[in-house]
């Protein structure tokens, strides 16, 4: 899988004018819609709800939403997600009472799944949950809170799990979570990566097109000799 994703976090957008804000990374090349769903139990924050995605379909944006629930109890949420509109959807398995079912639930309501490792949490999961994931998200960072910066570990823990993905032999993206910018999105790339959620990065810039332009560019630049395929 080598075509490269760069989703933009809403966490970092200006929430009086949403609806424009993404219009214009949408625009500017954004890929994927991210959002980052915190509960204030599961992780020390409170973000927002399935009421937000739902206003932006109604707004009229098209593109993939790709959900991230940092909560708990997981499984009433996946129901309001894929309700509102959501295409993706990830959750960490510590916040489910039973990973397989939640899989089950995400897949049943007609949205892909896929499992999120905090940078503490083993990769184990994926023993016994490959098979049935679409996405495997890598946080580097812990959750909870925007702007934190890239934890370099996170590249160990990249490159451990595209092997797992390899051996597998199936098509599953593998996206990075946290302070992800210009400066580390091509070393993100080379130990596996091919999905990049950016907040910050881009929102924090003047300029989207910019911005979106420059992480592209960081990409476009690699040796494909270098990346994990």
């Amino acid at each position: 899988m080598n075509q490269f994703r760069i989703a933009p976090s809403i966490l970092a957008a200006d929430f009086a004018r949403l609806g424009e804000e993404v219009d214009a990374v949408i625009e500017a090349g954004a890929d994927l819609i991210h959002f980052d769903v915190m509960d204030n139990h599961y992780v020390p924050n409170l973000s927002f709800g399935p009421m937000v995605c739902q206003a932006l379909r109604e707004y009229g944006i098209t593109p993939p939403i790709d959900v991230h629930l940092m909560a708990t109890p997981v499984d009433p949420l996946i129901e309001a997600f894929a309700d509102a509109g959501a295409t993706y959807i990830t959750f960490h398995p510590e916040a489910s009472l039973h990973v397989d079912r939640s899989l089950t639930l995400i897949h049943d309501r007609g949205c892909h799944p896929g499992l999120v490792f905090n940078p503490a949490t083993p990769l184990t999961w994926l023993d016994h949950t490959l098979d049935r994931l679409e996405t495997v998200l890598i946080m580097s960072v812990n959750p909870g809170y925007g702007g934190q910066a890239f934890l370099p570990q996170t590249l160990t823990k990249l490159r451990q799990t595209k092997e797992r993905i390899a051996r597998s032999g199936r098509a599953i993206h593998l996206a990075v979570d946290g302070g992800i910018d210009a400066g580390n999105i091509a070393e993100a790339a080379r130990a596996g990566a091919d999905t990049f959620v950016a907040g910050s990065a881009i929102f924090g810039s003047d300029d989207y097109s910019a911005a979106i332009g420059t992480l592209r560019h960081k990409l476009a630049s690699l040796d494909s000799s270098s990346l994990i395929l």
